[in-house]
């Protein structure tokens, strides 16, 4: 599953790339800021902002955090499954 979803990330990186190096060229600034470049900076701002978080997910920046995040998780998982008997036990004696 991790192998997959790093060739998606991997090809949706290359779709970036491949985007921006189509349309950086086309962008004209020579006329001064106009709709059409104005447009074109921010459209390749947020292209940049696509392959950035790309290439982080791929290089694995925050796969300690993430480890930490699923044990976090599995405790509280542990914690709720703990507490369960207990309130069901609780309601029987109420009713």
């Amino acid at each position: 599953m991790k192998k997959r979803s790093k060739l998606k990330h991997s090809i949706y990186l290359l779709l970036a790339l491949a985007m921006l190096v189509y349309a950086l060229p086309r962008i004209n600034f020579s006329g001064g800021w106009t709709w059409a470049s104005g447009f074109g900076a921010a459209w390749a701002v947020f292209a940049f902002l696509i392959i950035g978080s790309h290439l982080h997910y791929l290089l694995g920046v925050d796969e300690e955090k993430q480890r930490a995040l699923d044990r976090i998780r599995k405790a509280k998982l542990q914690q709720w499954q703990l507490k369960w008997p207990e309130e069901t036990q609780q309601r029987q004696e109420n009713v």
